[in-house]
């Protein structure tokens, strides 16, 4: 709203863009992030939609750059939890688990310090803390039976850790909880868990190629009726 209708308006085609393909095609949404950057570099959604792009190509310095700009510009603590999280990217897992225990994270709403408490314990594996890792996880959001939108990723990263630690029996309990949870796919717990199982899955459709191929080439080389026996003797 602050912009020019008509650079407004160009700002956000690229925002459009980036939100359209930062899961599918990272770079090329960075690359729109850039433009939009270019054109509105003083407007927070601007440099927020820039931190996530730059996230989502590992791009962990500019990433945190950008969402430091967003949150002066805003005074939001929406983004704390991605901001530790581009703190381990940069191999500080040390700084995240400072970040983890500062007042901002009080002011998160739920979704936000589930988050924070995620990347707490991925910053614990980080530092080879795995059982501390296991006991962060460990909250009344894990233990509830209510699905809401962060369960599969609390109970995917809870039996991750257990596996880490030994804790198989565990581990394929709670892959098998995220699984339920998961109605949009968003983990690979099915995979996990078949891979606990020692089940392999098989591609029917190469296996349905190869026959095909096997096939015609067996009608490449077999006989055809119209041409008479291979092998029998001449007639005149």
């Amino acid at each position: 709203m602050s912009l020019p209708k008509t650079l407004a308006e160009d700002v956000a085609r690229n925002l459009v863009m980036v939100a359209r393909l930062i899961d599918e095609d990272p770079e090329k949404a960075y690359a729109y992030s850039r433009i939009a950057l270019r054109l509105a570099s003083r407007v927070a959604a601007v440099r927020e939609a820039a931190g996530f792009a730059a996230y989502a190509t590992q791009k962990y310095a500019e990433a945190l750059a950008e969402f430091r700009a967003a949150r002066r510009m805003t005074g939001s603590v929406e983004l704390w939890p991605v901001m530790a999280d581009c703190e381990r990217g940069l191999g500080r897992p040390e700084r995240a688990m400072a970040m983890a225990g500062e007042p901002e994270v009080q002011k998160l709403d739920k979704a936000g310090q589930v988050e924070m408490r995620l990347v707490a314990a991925g910053a614990r594996r980080d530092m080879g803390q795995i059982d501390a890792a296991i006991v962060t996880l460990q909250s009344p959001e894990l233990a509830s039976n209510s699905v809401q939108p962060w369960t599969p990723r609390l109970r995917y990263a809870y039996a991750d850790a257990l596996l880490e630690a030994g804790r198989e029996d565990e581990a394929r309990e709670w892959f098998g909880k995220a699984l339920e949870a998961d109605k949009d796919g968003s983990t690979d717990a099915s995979d996990r868990l078949a891979e606990l199982d020692g089940v392999e899955f098989v591609d029917v459709l190469d296996d349905d190629d190869e026959a095909d191929a096997a096939h015609e080439s067996d009608e490449q080389t077999a006989p055809r009726a119209e041409d008479g026996p291979v092998d029998g003797p001449d007639k005149a």
